[in-house]
């Protein structure tokens, strides 16, 4: 399956990109792609991209990554949805929501907890089960 994404180029912490075509399970970094079709620069927000060898190689079967779909999206070359690319954020456990209200743990956290006592010897150790 072929994929349209980025190729790092550029100094350390000057970072710019290159939008190549290759197949997924080859890095990026081989420099062994079919077609460069397009240069992201994110310091100064140039995007170069040839929009009608984007879209060929999207008509030929090509996905674009995550973050190269949501810039052709920003680039109007393709209409959709964004995709969240970040990770997303563990909601917050019962227990602590509720500590966090001062209210009394629910009964799970309770019982949970007698049995975690119960589990340890007289001398301090957990029994392993």
């Amino acid at each position: 399956m072929l994929k349209i994404r980025f190729q790092r180029t550029g100094r350390t912490n000057d970072a710019s990109f290159r939008l190549i075509v290759v197949e997924h399970t080859e890095p990026a970094k081989t420099g062994d792609f079919l077609e460069r079709v397009g240069t992201y620069d994110p310091k100064s927000k140039v995007k170069n991209l040839d929009a009608d060898r984007i879209k060929y190689w999207l008509s030929k079967g090509a996905k674009a990554s995550p973050t190269v779909h949501n810039l052709l999206i920003s680039a109007g070359i393709i209409s959709g949805k964004k995709i969240n690319v970040l990770p997303k954020k563990n909601p917050p456990k019962k227990e602590e929501v509720a500590a966090a209200e001062g209210a009394a743990p629910s009964s799970e956290a309770a019982e949970a907890s007698a049995v975690a006592a119960a589990a340890e010897t007289a001398n301090g150790e957990a029994i392993v089960a």
